[in-house]
């Protein structure tokens, strides 16, 4: 029953749309309006405001942090014997990253799970979340492309947690990674034509 309360409060909190909320709060109006539409940090910098963006990122990524480290310490192995604590817990992380990629609040349609995905990965192991953001940061500094940027991190996380992580925590990070990929599937389109824009400060 706490394993299943965790489940559904994994989804809730994953499904708080920061992005939405601040951008309404602080004047901006509806960021699904702005820019690319998505509720993520990437398309609150294009509003020009960098401390909103970095507070929608930091607030992302704690979702799955949270998330996984809250179910690590609620949840024993005694509660399924199929799982180990830590198994649980990056299932949390990944009904977390669901439920910030399909809001019930937004009918289903939210971000592409980045940040979210990286507070998981990161609470996870680590190692394997330094990793991800390392091929993150430095495919954002030469590139100055934010979703070619996502799909390294993405190609990244599952060969570090390969070598570091147990083999079904490993299927729960290639899960989470080819989800954070497919949700970037107009994107692929775009970079493959030569289309997609790069990281930009001026407003929409």
């Amino acid at each position: 029953m706490i394993f299943l309360l965790l489940l559904i409060l994994s989804y809730l909190l994953g499904s708080i749309p920061f992005g939405l909320v601040l951008c309404r709060v602080f004047g901006y109006g509806d960021i699904r309006k702005i820019g690319s539409g998505n509720i993520g940090a990437t398309n609150v910098l294009r509003t020009g405001n960098k401390v909103l963006a970095a507070a929608t990122l930091l607030l992302d990524i704690s979702k799955g942090l949270i998330v996984v480290i809250i179910t690590r310490l609620l949840v024993d192995d005694s509660i399924l014997h199929i799982f180990t604590n830590e198994d649980i817990a990056a299932i949390s992380g990944f009904i977390a990253i669901l439920g910030h990629n399909f809001p019930v609040w937004l009918k289903f349609k939210g971000g592409k799970g980045v940040a979210t995905s990286i507070g998981t990965i990161i609470a996870i192991h680590p190692a394997t979340g330094l990793c991800m953001i390392g091929g993150w940061l430095v495919t954002t500094l030469i590139s100055r492309t934010s979703s070619l940027s996502a799909l390294i991190a993405f190609c990244i996380a599952p060969l570090a947690a390969a070598y570091f992580l147990s083999p079904f925590i490993t299927v729960i990070i290639y899960l989470i990674c080819l989800l954070g990929a497919l949700r970037h599937h107009a994107n692929i389109d775009r970079l493959l034509s030569g289309t997609e824009p790069k990281i930009s400060l001026k407003k929409s």
